[in-house]
């Protein structure tokens, strides 16, 4: 379930805002650089944090193989659509495997492609982190407070908040499926068990519809939006760690642009 885990850690600790300004920070830099050094240190740092804010692997394994799922495709798909690329970037072509045609093995290819893996690294442990240590309204106070209209900032909360709901609808549609003879275990074909999903999918679909128009009603009865401004149960005030957390992020961004920029080339070129 990617969904907020109540927890006692640093991270827990610090305010809504300051995660979100940092997570902010982080993906300028890991978006902007492809200084390997840079990146090393950045994918070590997010590993760290993940592992001090606590967070069970086996709570969010399943996010995990979603994402390296979708890494392996991207990587085979940069060497499918651009076997060159590595070469055309760092001016250099050492040949490890040859192929046919243009389909070779280099290793500026296998160099850039483990760049792109390392944003991977990068990114995914921070954005779990953020999603399961900051409580949706907390989170949504936070984003009011540095400027985030309200009414933007209660829609990200909604979805952070049903997405677990969500999960777990699409888990109850599934059992009632498997109830009535639809298998889909692992026992069965991978055409047999797309085919028992894509079943899912419309009773998951409507029961959402459902919800959303529930919802909605409820929020206009109540007359959201109506005034320019709100008050926030959840909000947390900043305190001198909120600080000293935005100002480090404020700092690696900086650090990190200039180690990447100052020789002109965001690209740290190892075979010169």
């Amino acid at each position: 379930m990617l969904a907020y885990a109540e927890g006692k850690s640093f991270v827990h600790a610090l305010s809504g805002a300051t995660k979100f300004l940092f997570f902010l920070f982080w993906s300028v830099l890991a978006m902007m650089t492809y200084d390997t050094r840079v990146m090393l240190v950045m994918a070590a740092v997010s590993i760290l944090l993940f592992a001090v804010s606590r967070t069970r692997f086996e709570d969010v394994s399943f996010i995990f193989r979603l994402l390296l799922l979708f890494m392996a495709l991207n990587l085979l798909a940069i060497y499918l659509f651009a076997p060159e690329q590595g070469v055309a970037i760092y001016g250099t072509r050492h040949v490890i495997l040859q192929g046919i045609g243009r389909y070779t093995v280099t290793a500026e290819q296998l160099f850039y492609e483990a760049n792109v893996f390392l944003k991977y690294c990068i990114m995914a442990p921070a954005a779990i982190i953020l999603m399961v240590t900051t409580h949706p309204s907390e989170f949504a106070s936070s984003l009011n407070r540095i400027g985030v209209n309200y009414s933007v900032a209660y829609a990200i909360s909604l979805t952070l908040r049903y997405i677990p709901d969500v999960q777990r609808e699409f888990q109850d549609i599934s059992r009632s499926q498997q109830a009535r003879g639809i298998e889909l275990s692992r026992k069965a074909s991978l055409m047999k068990r797309l085919k028992g999903a894509s079943a899912i999918l419309m009773p998951l679909v409507f029961s959402s519809l459902e919800r959303i128009d529930v919802i909605s009603h409820a929020m206009e009865l109540r007359g959201f939006g109506k005034k320019k401004r709100r008050t926030w149960y959840s909000g947390r005030p900043f305190k001198v760690l909120d600080l000293i957390v935005m100002l480090v992020g404020a700092l690696l961004l900086v650090l990190g642009l200039w180690i990447t920029f100052r020789d002109g080339n965001r690209f740290f070129n190892p075979f010169v």
